[in-house]
């Protein structure tokens, strides 16, 4: 039997350190903040007979539980994911006001250097908390967490991202740090949150910590876990902005490959929406503290009716191309920031520590040093609040200033992200911030949000994005003054809009969310418009930021478009072999030895005589359902095939998938001289129905298949009848452009890229 050469993996993380790592496991990417050994999932069926006949052994009471769980568990995944994000902003708002009250007293008093002592220290203690229980705990935490959950929604497995270790201290962290007022956000960590949520649930709890529920244990392949990913990942983005129809959209257009949930994710968010509803009707009351007027869940700022003429679409067009080139230098910068900070985490813990500490000292400095440039203005008559204000929030921040004045950059910038948001966005306010304070809260956003975002501990771009937008555009509407109708505030919504539509690339999902923010429907026109424009710009330059960032970690990640080379391919073209196989009834001892000596996790299962007049395909058996054969020692002393007696012996629980990033090893297997000489029969728990292709089809062709039906294995098999029944195995890294390039050097992707105008209708 041959070796073979291919294995499930794929190229490793595209950083120069990383490109020289070897694994020879599988392959690796950066999960959270540390590297990882990752593989692929497989949302295939195995339809092998112990399958059939455990589907038809359960009766309409199981089917009916089965189908009802599914809607349970969305409804459970709404209700925590829900609490979480109240929970989340509640603590934000607490940690962060109490800060900015003690130190505004301070000043009052007249005592600026003890008040910027203060408000440093405060800031690098919580910096200094979120980033040593990030490294140490859960290094899986780090960053947002939407390129881990996309990557597994797509097929990527890693360790940890969503186990229950993860989950608490991406709470945790996020909340210290975003309290420590670095310029991040909390909707990436709790997309995250969301999917830990539902993945923990979907398992069964946490056999770890010894947290497990049997009566959740229905969901025993990554299809149906998948499905609630999707779902947690989409109420984790209705928490965080209280956008239930802009979390499903998030969820369809940004995160997951097939939208097959739609009603289910629906309802997921709708729990979450009427959950979050019924909390903030109780803060109101005034019963959370300092919590009750800030906060994205509860960013009602604008009710007031949009006017606008056909005279103001030139300066919105404008908004959108400037956003664009905006949003794609923002992603460059990003990019290379990232990678200048890889090279210092691998010095150690220690230098990611210490990055964290002088980010926070640097943020301190400038957000309680700038608003000193900025001159204190008097406070308008018509005032609506009270000015100056004297507290955590509001547009007229005293600062420095004397009585009936206020400091409008201290307003925007020494204030928390939703506080900054809520004032950029608020109507009639067209005279309150000064050109130079708004220039000013713009880059400083701009920069330290790119610096910010890659320290170790639980952080989101979503928030800093809009923060950056609302400010661009609300200067925009300065610049313009009286020339159009639009007032301040709105082009601050639509500059948050051009600003994510040239960084995150999302059209549908963010035109839903800021509505939902707004309340205002009658944006919808001229924000449909900011947003086109501005990926369409955008596009022309780089990819969104999540794929840059999911590049740039190492994830193989597979696009709905394939590469025009791939259309100059053939599948036969980019198998390696030779090919690695099991004969339908195998020796146990060349099953053990195979297992130990390849790391491929599918094997093609073929009989040849004396059961078959000549070489067939009889099916595919997974590494983890050969494992389970061994550990159970159903085997044979002579090659014959298993009596219906042998499927009797087994559960459908042994086969059901682990959690993730956990799997059997074949060395925790021990056997016996007797036991290695007898024979296995692979038949009854081989997937009989595969799916193939012919080595003739085209490699772009494969690869929309490949990605559509969500497979990790995809047999090949020849065009003519007299050479073996199988070819090779396609697996995910058969796909990576890299690889397929190695092996053609002559397909230039720059030659194509020349060709390809990237705009949204054509990807």
């Amino acid at each position: 039997m041959p070796n073979s050469t291919t294995e499930d993996s794929v190229a490793v993380p595209l950083l120069p350190s990383l490109r020289r790592a070897t694994n020879s496991t599988s392959q690796v990417a950066i999960v959270g903040a540390n590297v990882c050994p990752i593989e692929s999932l497989d949302y295939e069926i195995a339809e092998n007979d112990f399958f059939k006949q455990d589907w038809r052994g359960r009766s309409k009471v199981e089917i009916f539980q089965y189908v009802f769980m599914k809607w349970l568990l969305c409804f459970c995944i709404g209700i925590i994911v829900s609490l979480i994000g109240f929970a989340n902003n509640l603590a934000v708002e607490n940690l962060a006001g109490v800060k900015f009250v003690v130190t505004s007293n301070m000043m009052i008093a007249g005592r600026f250097g003890m008040g910027f002592v203060v408000f440093s220290v405060t800031n690098l203690v919580l910096t200094l908390f979120a980033s040593v229980i990030t490294a140490f705990v859960a290094p899986a935490a780090a960053g947002s967490g939407i390129p881990e959950v996309k990557a597994y929604l797509n097929g990527v497995d890693a360790p940890e991202i969503f186990s229950l270790r993860t989950l608490v201290i991406q709470i945790i962290g996020n909340i210290s740090a975003v309290s420590a007022s670095l310029l991040i956000g909390k909707a990436g960590p709790m997309v995250h949150t969301g999917a830990c949520v539902a993945s923990i649930l979907g398992q069964g709890g946490s056999k770890r910590y010894r947290l497990t529920w049997r009566w959740l244990r229905f969901f025993k392949n990554d299809r149906d876990r998948r499905d609630l990913v999707t779902c947690g990942s989409a109420a984790g983005i209705a928490a965080s902005f209280r956008a239930p129809v802009g979390g499903v959209l998030f969820a369809l257009e940004e995160m997951s490959s097939w939208s097959a949930l739609l009603w289910r994710i629906f309802f997921s968010t709708a729990v979450v929406a009427i959950v979050l509803r019924a909390l903030i009707d109780v803060c109101l009351s005034g019963k959370c503290g300092l919590f009750g007027k800030g906060g994205l869940i509860m960013f009602d700022v604008y009710s007031e009716n949009a006017s606008y003429h056909l005279g103001d679409v030139l300066p919105v067009l404008l908004l959108g191309v400037v956003g664009g080139i905006l949003g794609s230098l923002y992603n460059f910068l990003l990019d290379k920031v990232l990678r200048a900070y890889n090279f210092i985490y691998e010095k150690g813990v220690t230098w990611k520590i210490l990055l964290a500490c002088a980010i926070s000292i640097f943020t301190s400095c400038l957000l309680f040093g700038l608003p000193f440039l900025a001159s204190c203005q008097p406070c308008p008559a018509d005032a609506l609040e009270e000015c100056p204000t004297i507290g955590r929030s509001g547009n007229f921040k005293k600062y420095q200033c004397p009585p009936g004045h206020y400091n409008d950059l201290a307003s925007l910038i020494f204030n928390t992200n939703d506080d900054a948001i809520k004032n950029l966005f608020s109507k009639n306010t067209d005279f309150e911030f000064h050109y130079f304070s708004v220039l000013v809260f713009f880059v400083t956003c701009f920069f330290l949000s790119i610096f910010s975002y890659g320290i170790v501990a639980p952080a989101g771009l979503f928030v800093p994005v809009i923060v950056t937008g609302a400010s661009y555009g609300r200067f925009v509407g300065m610049l313009l003054g009286s020339n159009s109708n639009l007032n301040h505030g709105l082009f601050a919504v639509l500059g948050a809009a051009s600003f994510l539509g040239g960084t995150m690339r999302m059209t549908v999902s963010t035109c839903v969310i800021l509505l939902e923010l707004t309340n205002n429907l009658l944006l919808l026109p001229m924000m449909m418009v900011v947003l086109l424009i501005s990926k369409t710009v955008a596009d022309g330059f780089n990819a969104n930021i999540y794929n840059l960032i999911m590049k740039l970690k190492g994830f193989p990640y597979l696009y709905s478009h394939a590469e025009p080379y791939m259309r100059q391919l053939l599948v036969g073209d980019v198998v390696t072999g030779p090919l690695q196989f099991f004969n339908g009834i195998e020796k146990v001892e060349t099953i053990v030895h195979v297992l130990k000596t390849t790391n491929h996790n599918g094997f093609p299962v073929v009989d040849g005589p004396p059961l078959a007049a000549a070489p067939v395909l009889c099916g595919l058996i997974l590494r983890a359902h050969i494992l389970t054969l061994l550990k159970k020692r159903v085997f044979m002393s002579s090659p014959v095939v298993c009596d219906s007696n042998t499927l009797a012996q087994f559960k459908a629980e042994e086969f059901a998938k682990k959690g993730s990033g956990r799997s059997d090893r074949i060395e925790d297997v021990e056997l016996s001289e007797e036991e290695l000489n007898m024979y296995l029969d692979l038949h009854p728990f081989s997937n009989a129905s595969p799916y193939t292709v012919v080595e003739t089809m085209s490699l772009a062709k494969a690869l929309i298949l490949f990605r559509e039906v969500g497979i990790r294995h995809l047999l090949v098999i020849p065009k003519t009848s007299n050479r073996p029944p199988v070819v090779g195995i396609l697996t995910r890294h058969d796909f990576m452009p890299e690889h397929i390039l190695g092996l053609h050097p002559s397909q230039s992707r720059s030659r194509w890229k020349r060709l390809r105008i990237r705009l949204p209708f054509l990807s």
